[in-house]
């Protein structure tokens, strides 16, 4: 399972080809233990007491600055490094479904608009339905099927 964690780091910027569920899903839950080990060294261990005392005098900007401390650098560190590689695998796995990743390049556009944006929550609900949905089997028109590396190699 560590192998399909890492897979989207290794495919850093390779939006062709398809990805099965298992190395998309994996990959989630790499990045749900980081960021919640992340926040809890940023508000757990002490971090951002200094910005929630002076949210308590009323300041209500201060919990940003929780951001700005050691932790929060480096939760957008590693916000920065997994955004290519979580937008790859993601358009690989519509790949997967036999769909385009312009669909959700078009969601992340419309979730800006105002007034579409609650279309937009309609379309990642649906989204996450087709992510969590089985591939096509066999090759589609974005390659062979990854579950089936048999059939791949000898197509090779």
């Amino acid at each position: 399972m560590l192998d399909y964690m890492l897979m989207p780091f290794r495919r850093y910027a390779d939006f062709s080809g398809r990805s099965r569920r298992m190395e998309y899903w994996s990959f989630a839950l790499l990045n749900f233990i980081v960021i919640c080990v992340l926040m809890f060294l940023m508000f757990g261990l002490g971090g951002a007491s200094g910005a929630l005392s002076s949210l308590e005098t009323g300041n209500p900007s201060a919990i940003f600055g929780s951001f700005a401390g050691g932790f929060g650098l480096l939760f957008g560190i590693y916000w920065l490094a997994v955004l290519i590689p979580s937008i790859a695998v993601t358009v690989r796995r519509l790949h997967d479904r036999d769909l385009s990743g312009w669909w959700y390049g078009g969601l992340i556009i419309a979730s800006f608009i105002p007034f579409v944006n609650l279309l937009a929550g309609i379309g990642g609900i649906v989204l996450f339905v087709f992510l969590l949905l089985p591939g096509t089997p066999g090759p589609n028109r974005y390659g062979p099927d990854p579950k089936d590396l048999g059939a791949a190699q000898a197509f090779a």
